[in-house]
């Protein structure tokens, strides 16, 4: 059944800079990062569309393996929306299509220009900047769910359209073969996330999609990072990950701190950490971008997982 939205949640879709998605790895447990959706979404048609690289294979494998995702609509900094809405979008994603050149001009090159300005081009650029541009691929969510809190920071009473939400709080999971226990400092990983003004946490829930929630920080110590969030943190132990992260307008100077590990009873024990951080000076965003995807695609094509 397509799931259909009102106006204002279709004005968060159109006008957030970013969103929080969230997908499963194979042990169960939830990996958050920050994507780019650009606006792109069909609301006769019940899904919306984020783009990411080839360069990324492990995460696109990993949506192939499962593709339940969520993607949290969380901010409204230097994008189009207004209002107070965290909105949540639980979904299924499609295969994702081969890079299409043509797509990515018709289609993602105006919805990224609206966010980000527009493209540069001349000879240096065109040549540098073109396996950024060409190795974008669409991934498309068929939405079974949306969940709309009141506020950003996920408080007051959540509105559901389409499927309902699991009746039932998800269960315990088994614990890692190495331990739930801290793998990094907690008070160094808290301190790093304390300095970002978008903090989010995200596990599987009862009916196996990922959720993500806003958090926000209340300590560390040795034992972990203790975290709170309106929306409540599920009971008993269990995989997740954190996502902290910071951006200016046109998305340069992007901030991200990501961490996968073990929350129990509202404590976060870090187990994994990768952070990213671009310049705020556009020109030299866009010869990291260029840098980065070339040896991206590059490695993608070695594991198989573009074509040439």
């Amino acid at each position: 059944m397509t799931v259909s939205w009102p106006d204002e949640v279709d004005a968060v879709f159109g006008g957030d800079m970013t969103a929080a998605l969230a997908y499963l790895t194979p042990a169960g447990g939830a990996v958050t990062t920050a994507v780019a959706p650009v606006g792109l979404r069909d609301r006769d048609g019940g899904t919306v569309t984020f783009t990411t690289s080839l360069g990324f294979g492990k995460k696109l494998k990993r949506i192939e393996r499962d593709p339940r995702v969520a993607l949290a609509y969380h901010a409204r900094d230097h994008g189009f929306a207004s209002g107070d809405s965290y909105v949540l979008v639980q979904g299924r994603c499609r295969p994702v299509p081969p890079a299409d050149p043509g797509w990515n001009e018709r289609v993602l090159g105006p919805a990224s220009a609206r966010f980000m300005g527009p493209p540069r081009h001349g000879p240096f650029w065109d040549r540098w900047l073109k396996e950024y541009y060409a190795d974008r691929v669409p991934v498309t969510v068929d939405v079974e769910r949306v969940v709309v809190w009141p506020a950003l920071d996920c408080s007051g009473d959540p509105v559901v359209l389409g499927a309902d939400r699991p009746a039932q709080a998800p269960a315990p999971q088994s614990a890692p073969k190495k331990g739930t226990a801290p793998r990094l400092d907690s008070r160094k990983a808290a301190a790093k996330l304390a300095s970002m003004p978008h903090l989010l946490v995200s596990w599987r829930e009862a009916d196996g999609f990922p959720v993500v929630v806003s958090a926000r920080l209340e300590g560390a110590g040795a034992g972990g990072v203790r975290l709170g969030s309106e929306a409540g943190l599920p009971r008993g132990g269990r995989r997740a990950g954190l996502l902290g992260h910071s951006y200016e307008a046109k998305l340069v100077g992007l901030r991200s701190r990501q961490h996968t590990g073990w929350l129990e009873d509202g404590v976060f024990s870090p187990h994994t950490a990768s952070a990213f951080r671009a310049p705020s000076n556009k020109t030299l965003l866009l010869l990291g971008n260029g840098l980065l995807a070339k040896r991206g695609l590059r490695r993608a094509r070695r594991e198989g997982s573009a074509s040439p």
